[in-house]
């Protein structure tokens, strides 16, 4: 196998899962980077692909378990999160956004780039429901202007998810 650009393409290639790598122009000073996505890919990106069917992946830390720990929460980027639905999903008292150096130790990966997949310890996750809505979802590839396409089965199944209506209302 030869050597994958990022840790979550490995992972991917690893599990044999069908998946599409979409790059587009990052801004270096961007710092909406789920948004930008969506102008990117959804905009004036590929046909078909709609806002709702990117994904952004948080993290998150979960009080109310021993030790106190971060998870992951994949859902669409037009969409909130509600934290409170994400602690219920995975069993916690309370969750609330991870501190970003926190984010990025665990992941290995930096904000904008966080991927579901390949990061460097496996987290607790959770993805929208609204996912099942769709053939394919879009995520982070692990680089800040890549995302990668796949069936959300396969999300699901690769990042050992529950799933979950986690969107605030």
């Amino acid at each position: 196998m030869s050597r994958a650009a990022t840790p979550a393409i490995a992972a991917l290639i690893a599990a044999q899962v069908p998946h599409e790598v979409l790059r587009y122009h990052h801004e270096p000073d961007q710092r909406s980077f789920g948004a930008e996505a969506v102008e990117r890919l959804a905009t004036a990106g590929p046909a078909g692909v709609r806002p709702e069917q990117i994904f952004k992946t948080l993290i998150v830390e979960l009080s109310g378990t021993v030790p106190p720990a971060l998870a992951v929460a994949v859902l669409p980027v037009p969409a909130k999160l509600s934290l409170k639905a994400v602690a219920t999903a995975l069993g916690a008292s309370r969750a609330a956004m991870a501190d970003p150096p926190a984010a990025q130790r665990a992941t290995g990966y930096v904000l904008g780039g966080i991927s579901p997949f390949g990061q460097r310890k496996a987290l607790p996750t959770v993805v929208d429901a609204s996912a099942a809505d769709f053939d394919r979802v879009l995520c982070s590839a692990g680089r800040r202007g890549w995302d990668v396409a796949v069936a959300p089965a396969d999300l699901i199944r690769l990042t050992d998810a529950v799933v979950a209506d986690i969107r605030a209302r």
